[in-house]
């Protein structure tokens, strides 16, 4: 397996406070991770030790080769950044951001690598705009040109889409996997599930600690949880009803249906039998929401 990033028993703790504990995690070149977790639970300082940027008080390993310990220098020009909040200057265009981040990192030819990127980003219309002018997605895909600039193998992207609306999130999501198509590797932080569905990998974090790693599909099916959906009258009451059976481990109400998951050895099935005919259940798709609810009441709280 060719690994980008390999990680072993690394911790990091600020003060008194351990943010990551005993992480270890392999990320795969050329692929999209997702870093899922409550706020507070390590994922931007994981993705930070990984990048090179911060380095671990303990435990090890590298990225493209390079020690995360004593190579972090090697590391950094690897590796372009992305915050969560817009930190563009917003009074200068869009060129005028890019020109001048592009002279700061000595590229050759900065306004050839400009022109460049305003037009694999689609933003040549908007390139003699203020960046102040733009709205959140236009902001954030000039922020993400930005990060490529000096062409780096890895991006760190923190929840980069909060605030967003979600057909820029979308049109944001085809970019990076046009950007992993070509081979880049792309750590990103987000607390939307359906930006998780759409990760190659994904890395579930709580208290510093890494709960669940692999595709949605492997984690979904690691917990060995079964979901029902039921649709009739009075759901409200029907869930009320069935959340105080030990059997059930989770409920919620979409639209007109009401999903319940409990654990596959649980015998939900003569629960639901007790309920009216007037009542259509069958059996339903246990989502990855459910699956990371399942692993927080297992793993430790940030």
């Amino acid at each position: 397996m060719d690994y980008a990033i390999a990680l072993e028993r690394v911790s990091k703790s600020f003060g008194k406070r351990q943010v990551v504990r005993d992480l270890s995690l392999n990320v795969r070149r050329g692929k999209i991770t997702g870093f899922l977790g409550p706020n507070g639970s390590g994922k931007t300082t994981s993705m930070r030790i990984m990048g090179g940027l911060l380095k671990p008080d303990s435990g090890g390993g590298s990225c493209f080769g390079y020690n995360i310990r004593s190579q972090r220098g090697r590391i950094k020009p690897l590796v372009g950044f992305m915050t969560q909040k817009f930190s563009l200057w917003e009074p200068l265009t869009v060129r005028e951001n890019l020109l001048f981040l592009a002279r700061l990192h000595a590229i050759a030819d900065p306004q050839r690598r400009v022109s460049q990127l305003l037009e694999a980003f689609s933003l040549t219309g908007f390139a003699d705009a203020l960046a102040a002018h733009l709205s959140g997605g236009w902001q954030q895909r000039v922020s993400l040109a930005a990060c490529m600039l000096h062409s780096p193998q890895l991006i760190l992207l923190d929840e980069p889409t909060a605030g967003v609306d979600p057909h820029a999130r979308r049109e944001f999501w085809r970019v990076l996997h046009a950007l992993a198509q070509q081979g880049i590797t792309i750590l990103v932080s987000t607390h939307f599930m359906d930006e998780a569905e759409r990760c190659h990998e994904l890395a579930w974090i709580a208290g510093g600690s890494l709960l669940a790693s692999g595709t949605a599909d492997t984690i979904i099916a690691a917990q060995g949880l079964a979901t029902w959906a039921i649709r009739g009258p009075a759901l409200s009451d029907i869930e009320y009803r069935l959340s105080l059976s030990q059997s059930v481990e989770q409920t919620s109400i979409y639209s007109n249906t009401l999903y319940i998951t409990c654990p596959q050895s649980s015998p939900v099935e003569s629960l639901l039998g007790g309920l009216p005919r007037s009542y259509r259940i069958e059996k339903a798709a246990t989502s990855l929401e459910d699956a990371f609810a399942h692993l927080m009441k297992k793993g430790p709280l940030p």
